[in-house]
């Protein structure tokens, strides 16, 4: 059935059916969901069981998938971040695609194909796909590493790159003539709106989000997450640039806010799924009897441009300094032709630039290159393993996390603690779903993120799963009990300091396997008594020694509760307890 006819509901459960499937079992064999995804749509495509018969709909629907994981990348690089990387962007980037490119297109004249086709095949070909690549660095957790950053900066520039290729193609088709659109009024217009984007984001985007946090929407501030990607990404589609890179560029905007983890929280299970769709959408594309009538064709271009690119990859990445283990871990991340190929091709072969037989197999070839890329960088991983050991690596990270923050709830207590923290040099990340706690914690705190402590995705994208104390500091306990409980099932290496209300919240605490907890007028209350009891002129050595029989019996009291289950007889405790003192000090 085509994905337009019949029921949309049905459709939706082809989909799903053959992700559920195909994805665990992959996985299950430790070639990756996105192999999964490949073979489930070719499986449900049409030159497989044809479940779905339009694949291209599909396509051009999922790649929506695509734009989201882009703004998710942006969120994670800071402007200045993104400014140290330039390097890597606009030259490394710019010679893996030049490079590349001409040996590509020499190899294909090189075995008969004219030259305009060759320039636009070889040049396709030279970009890798920057969905499959991100989606293994993800599933490795290497995304931000050294190497992962390289790779990263590679791909953003092949991103770029498509809008001259796409205006190459225009020049090189039989019918380009002089009259097209001035090229310098469309820089210009490229250029005004980005810099206009840039302008909007900058100093619109936190105030507006700020005011829809005051509203505590949780559906319209995802609404407005989706508004904003959706939005930049018809933007520059509108200009010519690729609707990725828009969403790339309000990611990057938002990457300094306060509300970067709750917009990636809320955006994170809307991008998997697309993503995925994605996926399957190119297994579907696949003309596998065209495949089938040219398999050794297709095979020989498979083979041959994992290795060129890989091999040129690899010495482009010495040549600009990276180390020899980070080159070769990119060279195996991003050898594979990307989704941006199949627009060029499509384009070329609409413009005549070649045959549309001829762009039916190289998109066979790019689609078959990823499916290999897992595999290649699977391969590439165990002969690493024998050879060498990862250990040293660990230990740093694990040094360098070693005093990692998180404080959750920056109301009276959570700035105490902060303050605290903050004067002995220690990192902290700070999480409030309160905007103007917010702005507070951005005096004492390294980073500082809008969010529940509820959620247990916003804690993940917050850096949970890294830190070595969390403290549970909001002023709920309904909303601290849940916390915990989150924390406790999400990051059992954390341990948890939580702040308790009152006695039964003490004692609901103590059935938690929370490391710390204290109430949060103890002490202070304390404190106070003791003050007093000086100023009554009792000895202080007299004093000390009351506060440490009055802590021991409270702790008593506690265990008695506890063993009893009495959360509700608190006096009942305290009457029993207080006449086997008083017992007590009549008969010393």
């Amino acid at each position: 059935m085509a994905i337009g006819e019949g029921s949309f509901l049905t459709g939706a459960a082809v989909f799903l059916g053959a992700a559920v499937v195909a994805v665990p079992i992959f996985k299950r064999l430790g070639l990756g969901s996105v192999i999964g995804y490949l073979v489930a749509g070719a499986a449900i495509g049409p030159f497989g069981l044809a479940l779905i018969e339009d694949a291209e709909e599909v396509l051009h629907f999922a790649e929506f998938g695509v734009v989201l994981l882009l703004f998710i990348i942006g969120l994670e690089l800071k402007p200045s971040r993104l400014w140290v990387m330039r390097r890597d962007i606009f030259g490394l980037g710019l010679s893996q695609v030049i490079v590349t490119g001409a040996v590509l297109t020499a190899l294909l004249v090189a075995v008969g194909l004219a030259m305009r086709p060759a320039l636009v095949a070889g040049l396709g070909l030279a970009l890798s796909s920057t969905a499959f690549a991100l989606q293994i660095l993800e599933e490795k957790g290497t995304l931000n590493s050294p190497y992962g950053n390289r790779a990263f900066a590679i791909l953003l520039f092949q991103d770029l790159a498509i809008v001259p290729l796409l205006a190459l193609v225009a020049l090189l088709g039989p019918g380009a003539t002089g009259e097209a659109s001035n090229p310098w009024l469309e820089a210009g217009k490229i250029i005004g709106v980005v810099a206009a984007v840039v302008i909007v984001g900058r100093y619109l985007l936190r105030p507006v989000f700020r005011i829809i946090a005051l509203t505590r929407a949780r559906e319209v501030f995802t609404a407005a997450a989706l508004l904003l990607v959706v939005g930049t990404a018809l933007i520059m589609a509108g200009v010519g640039l690729s609707m990725a890179m828009g969403a790339f560029l309000a990611g990057v905007l938002l990457a300094d806010s306060e509300y970067r983890h709750q917009l990636e929280a809320d955006i994170e299970p809307f991008r998997g799924l697309l993503l995925g769709l994605f996926f399957i959408a190119v297994g579907m594309s696949v003309d596998w009897l065209l495949v089938l009538d040219n398999i050794l064709t297709v095979l020989a271009g498979v083979i041959g441009l994992l290795l060129v690119k890989a091999l040129l990859i690899y010495g482009l990445c010495r040549l600009f300094g990276v180390g020899d283990r980070d080159a070769q871990r990119v060279a195996v991340t991003i050898p594979q032709g990307g989704e941006f190929a199949f627009v060029l091709f499509s384009a070329a072969a609409g413009a005549a630039v070649m045959a549309a037989e001829v762009a039916n197999l190289l998109v066979a070839v790019v689609t078959l290159s990823m499916a290999a890329t897992p595999l290649v960088g699977t391969l590439y991983e165990v002969a690493v393993a024998r050879l060498t050991s990862t250990t040293a690596d660990v230990e740093d990270v694990s040094r360098a996390e070693q005093k990692s923050v998180i404080i959750t709830g920056f109301g009276r207590v959570g700035q105490i603690v902060a303050q605290l923290m903050h004067a002995q040099g220690i990192g902290i990340t700070a999480v409030d779903h309160d905007p103007e706690r917010i702005q507070i914690a951005e005096k004492y705190c390294n980073k500082v993120y809008f969010g529940d402590v509820r959620r247990a995705d916003v804690l993940a994208a917050a850096g949970a799963g890294k830190a070595r104390l969390i403290f549970i500091c909001v002023d709920d306990p309904e909303a601290c009990n849940a916390g915990i409980s989150h924390v406790r099932a999400a990051f059992p290496k954390a341990q948890i300091l939580a702040r308790a209300f009152d006695r039964n919240h003490v004692l609901q605490l103590m059935q938690m396997d929370v490391d710390y907890f204290l109430r949060e007028t103890f002490e202070s209350s304390v404190a106070m008594g003791k003050e007093g009891l000086r100023r009554l002129g009792l000895d202080p050595a007299k004093v000390e020694d009351i506060e440490q029989e009055f802590r021991r019996r409270d702790q008593e009291r506690l265990s008695i509760q506890q063993a009893e289950g009495e959360f509700a007889g608190v006096e009942k405790v305290f009457a029993r307890y207080d006449e086997a003192a008083s017992q007590k000090r009549s008969n010393p």
